[in-house]
């Protein structure tokens, strides 16, 4: 009997720490640590929507807490009453407010507006809730009327619209526009051509250049070699040399000098002329009467 005891009360203890484990684990899910030592108040509220279990409660955007459980006041028809989970060492001064605030994609999270109040709210108490106007309210009040405003005349700018886009020479222009488009594509594809024909030239303009630089290097050879020539003394014996051919020319114009004479002096030419008949009157008289000038005796 004393062993039998002993197992029922060893599956009892068993079932009890499953289930701890099992609430403990359920809670962990939800985002609720059980182990962490917490402060909890209350906040009533009329509307909820989009708060759950383990939303968070910031302040300042810091989580200093989350949302434990949400149950509707049926002693106070129209409320929700929220219970919130704070952090042990967060006091909250008299005054302090609960806004429940919405995100675009619906979550909602509570903020904690901290009051001014030198005193604390007691633990398990209830603090005052505030829900804001939502994106929606503001839509409503704000948007719509500007939106209605405008409609007419969006619908005037519609109609504009309309008879433009409907004008025979908006249509004629949207063709010419085209027309325009198919002249460019053939002017490109000539031009493509154009380039296709203009490769051997540049080719040829390739080589060209390269014997221009060839005759620049032979250019620069010259140069150089023009440069070891001594100019200067070539000059000097150009000079010298055409000073030699005035002096001589000089002497030849010269009726003073003997060359000046041979060459200006006519008598001297007649004379000359003369001698030179009788020379050659002398030399026909010797030609034909030789023994009158050469006499030869034989022994």
């Amino acid at each position: 009997m004393k062993k039998i005891f002993k197992k029922e009360i060893a599956i009892g203890i068993s079932a009890v720490i499953a289930l701890v484990i099992l609430y403990s684990g359920i809670e962990f899910l939800k985002g609720i640590n059980i182990f962490k030592p917490a402060n909890h108040y209350y906040v009533s509220y009329t509307n909820v929507a989009g708060l759950g279990i383990a939303s968070p409660v910031t302040v300042n955007g810091f989580k200093v807490g989350q949302v434990l459980n949400i149950q509707y006041e049926y002693d106070n028809p129209g409320h929700v009453l929220v219970e919130i989970s704070l952090d042990k060492e967060l006091k909250l001064p008299k005054g302090t407010k609960a806004v429940l605030a919405s995100d675009l994609l619906g979550s909602a999270s509570i903020m904690l507006d901290m009051g001014t109040d030198k005193s604390f709210y007691e633990i398990g108490e209830k603090i005052d809730g505030e829900i804001p106007s939502g994106l929606m309210d503001n839509i409503t009040n704000n948007i719509m009327p500007s939106l209605s405003e405008i409609m007419p005349k969006i619908d005037s700018i519609l109609t504009s619209v309309n008879l433009i886009v409907g004008d025979p020479a908006i249509a004629a222009s949207v063709k010419r526009f085209n027309d325009i488009t198919a002249n460019l594509s053939e002017t490109t594809e000539k031009l493509n051509q154009f380039a296709s024909k203009l490769n051997p030239a540049m080719v040829n303009i390739t080589e060209f250049t390269t014997d221009l630089n060839e005759i620049s290097s032979d250019l620069a050879i010259v140069s150089e070699e023009l440069k070891s020539i001594h100019f200067d003394s070539t000059m000097r014996s150009i000079n010298t040399t055409a000073k030699n051919l005035q002096s001589i020319t000089s002497s030849l114009n010269s009726p003073n000098s003997s060359l000046g004479l041979l060459l200006n002096d006519t008598k001297l030419y007649n004379n000359l002329n003369g001698a030179a008949g009788s020379l050659d009157s002398l030399l026909i008289d010797v030609k034909k009467n030789p023994k009158r000038y050469i006499s030869i005796k034989l022994l």
